[in-house]
Parts: C-alpha cells; structure tokens; sequence
C-alpha cells in the first residue's frame, strides 16, 4: 500500500464506511456526493470532522469514503470512526488525543431484539384486570 494512501473501515450500528485518505485540499467524496450534500443536518458534518479538528489536519487531505447500511446516524458515526482509524494509522502520535475524545471506540449500542409475545422489545400490551 502506498505511503500516500490511508484506507480504513469504521462501523455504526447495520453502517459500514470504507474511508481513502489523499493528501490533498480538503476535498470531500460521501458516494459521489459532497459531504454537506449527503448529510444535510450540520451537526452530523461537526460530529464527522472532529478527529480532523483535534489532528489539526482539516483541509489537508481529500477524503473518498462509501458508506452502505444503516441510516444517516449510523453512517455518519461510521464515517467518524474510519476517519479517526486512518489518522492514527497515518501518525501514531494522534492516538492518545483522538483515544481521550473517544473517536477511537467502537460505538457497540444496537436496536434491541423484539421479544416474542410482545409489540415490541420491551413494551407490553396494555394491561386488563378484568
């Protein structure tokens, strides 16, 4: 693998991310889409940019990233995730400062089963006495 080339994977929740980082001008490729086109509510782009914040290295690479899976949720915590692993694959140094912030950890929450004899996975049909 070129020097010049960081691949990652990052999951949330059913998303999974496939990330390409290029040294480059800041440019960004969500599955054809830029990344305000593909999430449209800012604080998700906020969430996704934070390990560039923290790295202070926003701007200087051009991110590929395809995402598959999940909701807009899911694929934007994904996203962060695959960047925040390529980063620290690219400079060791990173990981202690994107570890404290948490943008290393895995986010294992998922949609709790549905139980059987119930509406849902933890509601109950309305209770009758009589």
């Amino acid at each position: 693998m070129a020097e010049t080339q960081l691949r990652a994977v990052g999951r949330r929740k059913e998303a999974v991310c496939r990330v390409t980082l290029k040294p480059g001008s800041g440019k960004w490729d969500v599955n054809g889409r830029t990344l305000g086109d593909y999430f449209p509510r800012p604080s998700l782009v906020s969430a996704i940019q934070q390990a560039f914040t923290a790295t202070d290295s926003l701007g200087r690479f051009d991110v590929r990233a395809k995402l598959e899976g999940g909701g807009q949720t899911g694929q934007a915590g994904a996203l962060r995730l695959a960047v925040a692993r390529a980063l620290v694959s690219l400079d060791e140094t990173h990981r202690r400062k994107l570890r404290d912030l948490g943008l290393l950890t895995r986010d294992a929450r998922a949609v709790e089963r549905k139980k059987p004899g119930r509406p849902g996975a933890r509601k109950r049909f309305q209770f009758s006495k009589r």
